[in-house]
């Protein structure tokens, strides 16, 4: 069982963001994940890049099963690995299984600012603006004073073009951002 420091993952994603190549490094976070035993990082957070890096690859079936593996381990990550699952899921052309994926979350009535950035881009993607919308206005609103700002710009953000896609008025959450859009 390997002790995995933040050092070392950051070498790994510096190494393979040179080498452009996602498969490789999907796979050396797959098999970093699999021979985990302890570390800076937890295996959960490890197998949502190895996950994200598949889904880079060509490869979203690998990548959900490892979005799955991390759901199951339940370690510490920065956005619920089921916002991943959900996304993974469109890719694959299952919509209403991402939908079902996603009103669950939501149910679950304590959504964190990040997996809320990550849902309303998906539903963006996917052509929900509404849906979109009501994640990324969640999202903003369930920001403390604990959460990194640019976290809550880029909430703002979104929220924003959105808003001007559906042809919505401008109100106090849009005033909030810094910069324009």
């Amino acid at each position: 069982m390997a002790h995995v420091t933040r050092e070392q993952l950051d070498r790994l994603l510096e190494q393979a963001l040179l080498d452009d190549d996602h498969g490789a490094l999907a796979g050396r976070l797959d098999a970093l994940a699999r021979g985990y035993g302890s570390g800076d990082v937890s295996r959960a957070a490890i197998l949502v890049l190895a996950a994200e890096e598949w889904r880079q690859a060509g490869q979203p079936a690998r990548a959900l099963e490892c979005f799955q593996r991390a759901l199951e381990d339940g370690g510490e990550v920065g956005v619920d690995p089921r916002a991943g699952i959900a996304d993974t899921l469109f890719e694959l052309d299952r919509p209403d299984e991402a939908r079902e994926l996603v009103d669950s979350i939501k149910a679950e009535g304590r959504v964190d600012p990040m997996t809320a950035l990550h849902v309303a881009e998906t539903l963006l993607a996917y052509g929900d603006l509404n849906g979109a919308h009501d994640w990324a206005t969640e999202g903003v609103l369930a920001g403390g004073a604990h959460d990194a700002h640019d976290t809550r710009d880029a909430l703002l953000r979104t929220r924003y073009r959105i808003r001007v896609d559906l042809g919505l008025p401008e109100d106090d959450l849009d005033a909030l951002l810094d910069v324009p859009c």
